[in-house]
């Protein structure tokens, strides 16, 4: 089956994050069932026309058009394969426009309330991990998947730094601040080795960071941990997964960091992702101006 060719093709040659191999797999599954539907059994038999009208059933059912412009995205890049693999001659989504989505306001903490949510978890073992597991993400700015895939080879306290595996497996170097560096200290002086109980805790390839029974974080268990200092400081409504690496980018901005360096900081393959954060700063400069100019 193609599809899983695809996939294969993902995984083993452009070096895939496992969750964008999944979330492509439940793109073109999902569009596979709209096919089917229409009595096409097969990927490779979609037309041009096919697209367009998965993508009007997307809108009449209420999606969203980012989410559209995902999985549109999704489909791209498996035509895209399916040529390289000389499995067909067209690509039935070479004509069709992505559709148009209203850019939202870039939402973000602000560096006391960032001040907030670092210094509420408490002195426990699980309150040590917690503060290291925050600090770490805001001094750094990485992803939510990089910090729970981080092992323990993975950080030099010294240097003051850690090795983060990227996205298509890219590894780069991230520095990190002393507060963080204290705090990443002390969780694994204090607080890891009780977490991980009779497991090796010395290992390099250990996980950096562990749940109450010494496993490996998953994503949904970080997120539980930010909700709960999030409602602890009154700020659950602005809380979400990647709020903290939101606002890494736009404190360094606001600071005078240039994209080029902020873009290798994040691991953004593309500029363009990350000039995003320059919005913020032109807002506070209209803002500034409108304040202060004597004819504005």
């Amino acid at each position: 089956m193609e599809l899983n060719a695809f996939i294969d093709y993902l995984r083993k040659e452009k070096k895939t994050s496992e969750n964008t191999c999944e979330a492509y797999n439940r793109d073109l599954a999902a569009f596979e069932r709209f096919l089917k539907a229409r009595g096409i059994e097969q990927l490779e038999q979609a037309s041009n026309t096919d697209i367009v009208a998965y993508l009007m059933e997307l809108k009449n059912s209420g999606k969203s058009r980012a989410t559209a412009n995902r999985k549109l995205s999704s489909i791209r890049t498996f035509y895209k394969f399916l040529i390289k693999q000389g499995l067909i001659s067209v690509n039935p989504t070479e004509d069709i426009k992505s559709p148009k989505i209203e850019r939202k306001k870039l939402e973000y903490l602000t560096i006391e309330e960032v001040e907030e949510l670092l210094t509420a978890p408490d002195d426990s073992i699980k309150g040590i991990r917690d503060r290291a597991m925050l600090e770490v993400l805001y001094a750094t700015g990485i992803r939510v998947t990089e910090i729970i895939e981080l092992k323990m080879k993975d950080v030099n306290l010294r240097m003051g730094f850690i090795t983060c595996n990227g996205e298509h497996g890219r590894a780069r170097i991230v520095p990190m601040g002393t507060l963080a560096r204290k705090a990443l200290d002390n969780y694994i002086l204090n607080s890891r080795n009780f977490l991980m109980k009779d497991q090796d805790h010395d290992s390099p390839d250990s996980a950096l960071f562990v749940n109450y029974v010494g496993e490996p974080f998953s994503r949904q268990g970080f997120w539980k941990v930010l909700k709960q200092y999030g409602r602890r400081v009154g700020l659950e409504n602005k809380i979400t997964p990647h709020i903290l690496r939101t606002s890494f980018a736009v404190h360094m901005v606001q600071n005078g960091a240039d994209l080029k360096s902020l873009q290798e900081l994040m691991g953004h393959e593309d500029i363009m992702a990350t000039q995003i954060y320059l919005s913020v700063t032109k807002n506070r400069i209209k803002d500034v101006y409108d304040k202060t100019h004597p004819r504005a």
